[in-house]
């Protein structure tokens, strides 16, 4: 089973290595019991082969292996409640890591928001699958297959070849499983976070929502998004149950041979020679291993759901600062870069085309007002450039760089929404957002800047409590100023504010586009009055 293999898969295996790391011996402990599952398995088989062989010699005769048996039976319990008491215990102290760093960064102020919760409970559990049952059943069927054929070949070589040959489509029907199922498992993950996100959200604005008489939207909006969840749900089911129909396939066919050999065999019937003669004993031995060669890899493949689950809630348990690995070039002017959008249009996956077709050429350091109606257009326009809107046709251009190579050019752009993204901590803190590393100095001389002349020590919540709305205009503009890059998106920077507050950011925002391309989304005049030139969808 395998998934494309880029940066992003590989940072996520390592955080994964990372995690589990500490307690390595006891995930190798749990394993090593698993594969030592051959051992009674190989004794069941021969003590069942032995006492078929010698039922002609009376039952007395037979007692012997048939002791063998029973106590094979016993001991592969036994070594299994073992291995299920090691994976589990593994998977707890796992977790329990793993959690606590996470609540750390909660408490501590660097992760807030919905997002985080749905990490710590959700996201959390998805790693007792992985590490209880899928890591011990990854080992198991790298080693144990191999392990039982060897013994196989000890009584009949050409039993073994047959068992070697056939693991070739088992394994090629795993892989394609794992390949079909990775996407869908990232898909329902994602509809997971989104339900629990928007239920905490309207729980939090609940008595906003019973004011303004929105109980019937909301629901019938919690219940969209839970379809959803449900039909992608369905899809990770309907993978797994057709993955696991094939990969049964394979394995009855394999025993089937092998079957069909032992009887022709030992009937003297077939059709082509062989090195071999088989008799009653050995032919019972090694029909008896056959399906011992594939089940550690059905214990994989039905294990392997665990893993997908797990890598797709891996970057929500990334501490924050740790991103996944963006395998696209990153954009890096020297200096402000030309704007070239050509027949550009945008469609989110609802089928809504806020922009469609849409053509501008944008000078380099030229300020630009993109007017119109809401739901125009505008502001999809600057997050498909920011990497969140997507770019269903057409070409976008920079300063040298393909909107298409590079993703998007959230690295070289500085932002001013209209409702800047606020976290729990001081109000220095949320201004150094847009610059990591920048010192307190480079801090207050962009707050200094924008006009945001308050205690930068103030402590914030999530939801900004203490600001005005001007103010919080004014914190989107710091952040603009500190990370000072050459091209300049700005949304609705005055929207709701009243005359007095939006004359005293006229100044600012000329100020910030001075020497950067800029774009600006506006129903403002008077901001519309600061542009080159104004475009109107």
């Amino acid at each position: 089973m395998s998934t494309a293999d880029g940066p992003a898969a590989r940072e996520t295996r390592d955080w994964l290595k990372t995690a589990v790391a500490p307690w390595r011996r006891l995930i190798l402990l749990s394993a090593g019991l698993v594969i030592l599952d051959v051992v009674p398995a190989v004794g069941f088989a021969a003590g069942l082969a032995l006492t078929i062989g010698t039922l002609d010699q009376g039952l007395r005769a037979a007692v012997p292996w048939l002791l063998l048996a029973g106590s094979a039976l016993i001991l592969r319990g036994l070594l299994g409640q073992a291995a299920l008491l090691a994976a589990a215990r593994a998977a707890a102290v796992v977790k329990q890591g793993v959690r606590q760093d996470l609540l750390r960064e909660v408490f501590g102020g660097r992760r807030s928001g919905t997002g985080a919760m749905s990490a710590v409970v959700e996201g959390v559990e998805t790693l007792d699958g992985y590490v209880s049952r899928f890591s011990p059943a990854r080992t198991a069927a790298a080693l144990s297959p191999l392990i039982v054929i060897a013994v196989c070949a000890v009584a009949s070589p050409f039993v073994a070849g047959i068992l070697l040959l056939t693991l070739i489509p088992f394994v090629a029907g795993m892989a394609l499983a794992g390949t079909a199922a990775a996407a869908e498992s990232r898909r329902q993950f994602q509809a997971l976070e989104q339900l629990s996100g928007l239920f905490l959200d309207r729980i939090r604005a609940l008595p906003i929502l019973l004011a303004f008489q929105a109980e019937a939207r909301t629901t019938a909006e919690i219940a969209r998004v839970g379809d959803e969840l449900e039909r992608r749900t369905g899809r990770v089911l309907k993978v797994a149950f057709i993955s696991s129909g094939v990969l049964e396939f394979f394995s009855a066919l394999s025993v089937a041979l092998v079957a069909v050999y032992c009887g022709f065999n030992l009937l003297r019937l077939l059709p082509f020679p062989v090195p071999e003669t088989l008799d009653l004993t050995r032919a019972f031995f090694v029909l008896a291993l056959a399906p011992e060669v594939y089940a550690p890899m059905r214990r994989l493949a039905a294990a392997y759901h665990e893993r997908q689950a797990t890598e797709a809630a891996v970057p929500s348990l990334m501490p924050v600062g740790v991103a996944v690995a963006d395998p696209q070039t990153a954009p890096d002017w020297a200096a402000p870069p030309s704007l070239s959008f050509r027949s550009v249009t945008i469609r989110y996956p609802d089928g809504a085309t806020p922009v469609r077709d849409f053509n501008l050429e944008v000078p380099a350091g030229a300020i630009i007002a993109i007017a119109g109606p809401s739901g125009s257009g505008k502001s999809s326009l600057l997050h498909l450039l920011l990497g969140l809107a997507p770019l269903s046709g057409g070409a976008v251009e920079a300063g040298g760089f393909h909107l298409g190579d590079a993703g998007s050019f959230a690295g070289g752009v500085s932002w001013a929404g209209q409702a800047p993204m606020l976290v729990p901590g001081t109000l220095s803190d949320n201004i150094g957002l847009a610059k990591p590393g920048a010192t307190p100095e480079q801090i207050m001389r962009a707050a200094g800047q924008a006009g945001l002349n308050i205690d930068l020590d103030r402590v914030l919540d999530e939801r900004g409590g203490g600001l005005s709305g001007g103010e919080r205009r004014r914190l989107g503009l710091a952040r603009a100023f500190l990370k000072s890059s050459p091209l300049l998106l700005m949304d609705e920077p005055t929207a709701n504010l009243d005359a007095a507050s939006e004359a005293g950011l006229i100044p600012i925002i000329r100020e910030a586009a001075r020497g950067r391309t800029t774009l600006i989304a506006t129903h403002s005049p008077a901001v519309i009055a600061l542009a080159d030139r104004v475009v109107r969808l």
